[in-house]
This record gives C-alpha cells, structure tokens and sequence, in this order.
C-alpha cells in the first residue's frame, strides 16, 4: 500500500487536511454519468484512499447524479474524524447527461440537502459554488445572489466552510464581503498557467487552492519535456506533474482522481517526489514563467 508519508498538509477552514487529496469524479460511469462499471473496484479505491492517509475527498452530488456521493457512504461511513468531504454545487445533470446551470437559491438549497442526504450526514465540511461560467474557464459575473444563499444555509449550520469554483479573481473578492472563503476550485496544471497570479493572491490570504485537471492539456513537445524528466527522476509522468504543482505553491491541494486502486497508489507516491530547482526549471518552461 502507497501512504502519504510527506507529512505536507494545509489548513482548510478549521480542518488540516493532507496536500495529496482524491477527486472522486471518476467513480461514476462514462462521462460521469451512471453507476460505475465496476462498483466493488470504485469501493475499494475510496478505501484505499483514506487507508493510506488522504484526508480530503472531492465530490459533488451532480456526479452521477447521486451515484458518488452514495458510494463514498458505502465506502466510508461512518467517516473517519479527519476526513474532510468537500462537495460542490450550481449545476444538475440532464437526461441525456448534459451539465447545466442550477444556481437559483432554491436549487443551490435542494442541491445543499441531496447532499447531506445522500453522504449521510449532517453538515457538510466544505460547499463550492460553481460558477457556470465558460466550460473549464472563469467568466465574469455577479455572484451575490448566489454566494449569499450558501451562506445563509451556513448560517444554519448546514455547511461548515464555502468556497469558489471556476471563479475569477475579483468574483473571489466578492465573496469574501459575504462570508469567508477557504478553498478556490479552478482549471490549472503544469501546461495550463492561466491562475498563476490568483494562486499568489490566494496564498497570501491563507486560502487553499485546488486545481482540477492537473494532468490534462500536454502538448505533444511539453509532453516529450515531462518524459524526459520523468526519466531521469524513475517516476511516471503524471507523478512529475503532480510534484510539480506541490511544489509550486504551499497552497495547492491536490485531489487527482481514478477509478483505479492501482492508479490511485502512483498518484499518492507523487507526495514523495523531491524536484531539485534544476528540475523546477525544466518543468517550469513547459508553461511559461510561474
């Protein structure tokens, strides 16, 4: 069994959790729709997980819908006293799969409770709100209303801590005028730098970031670069990019997902991965400037 044995955490609200995370997105079936192909491998990957020390689960009730978070309750309840469950709402699935808006108070407040309900719980640790701007990119737009509704389901003692998802800078600032934020989810990885700044402002606030789709969007040639490197450090690719992003800020958690045991233990072995600053260099040209 792979453990996190670096030891790197992060104060996430008033829970420390493990830098190395796990998203579990990819517990449902194709396109993130259905139940998975293989239930007992999907249980067996959640076990894994916080057997070997992660502490920070990434979900959301949309994922499948509900399939998800019901399976992490299978898997996990009742939950261990330092897991944190992070859960995101402001869309709802189609029929036909499609992810659209639902960010209305009234459907972030049934999105809130399918929730609780469905992990069996009775407060969440930590909601985002996910902004449905462009796909996998920040859109500027109010969020008051919206961001004011979660609180107010705070307020209630229905969630612990908020925060942002797909959000920008300044609509992160709006935010904070209504409750505090914790946690930022956005689109981020070693060859998509976009959020470099936002991660320093971030950071100086105490406020963690999280980055989803930390291995995609290698170009043939930055892919060649990360092989070569990976190489020469005796890892795979994707633990070099996930060191990367460890070591690229103290604020970053990391919640890559699988729907593999085997996978799941590559990804947890990245914690370990030392980069020297040569190394840091290489990798740093693969995007640009960090």
């Amino acid at each position: 069994m792979a453990r996190i044995t670096s030891g790197i955490s992060f104060q996430l609200g008033d829970r420390s959790v493990n830098r190395m995370g796990y998203g579990a997105m990819q517990l449902a079936g194709p396109g993130v729709f259905g139940p998975p192909k293989d239930r007992a491998m999907a249980l067996a990957v959640l076990r894994e997980a916080v057997a070997s020390g992660v502490n920070h689960i990434d979900t959301s009730d949309f994922y499948g819908p509900h399939t998800v978070n019901q399976l992490i309750r299978e898997a996990l309840h009742p939950y261990p006293r330092d897991l944190t469950i992070v859960t995101k709402v402001g869309a709802m699935r189609g029929a036909d799969a499609s992810w659209n808006p639902a960010q209305s108070p009234a459907d972030l407040t049934r999105a809130v409770h399918d929730n609780l309900r469905n992990l069996g719980i009775d407060t969440l640790d930590v909601v985002n709100l996910r902004i449905m701007g462009a796909v996998h990119a920040p859109t500027e737009a109010p969020i008051t209303e919206q961001f004011a509704a979660l609180a107010k389901l705070q307020q209630q003692g229905l969630i612990r801590h908020l925060g942002l998802s797909n959000a920008t800078s300044s609509q992160v600032a709006e935010a904070r005028k209504i409750a505090n934020v914790v946690c930022v989810q956005n689109h981020y990885n070693l060859a998509h730098r976009d959020d470099d700044a936002l991660i320093e402002e971030l950071s100086r606030s105490g406020i963690a970031y999280v980055p989803f789709f930390p291995l995609g969007g290698f170009s043939p040639l930055q892919s060649n670069t990360l092989s070569r490197v990976a190489k020469a450090l005796g890892a795979t690719p994707m633990q070099v990019a996930l060191a990367w992003l460890l070591a690229r800020a103290p604020n970053i958690l990391l919640i890559p997902g699988t729907s593999s045991v085997n996978h799941l233990r590559e990804n947890l072995a990245a914690s370990d991965l030392a980069l020297s600053d040569e190394v840091m260099r290489q990798l740093n040209a693969i995007g640009g400037p960090a």
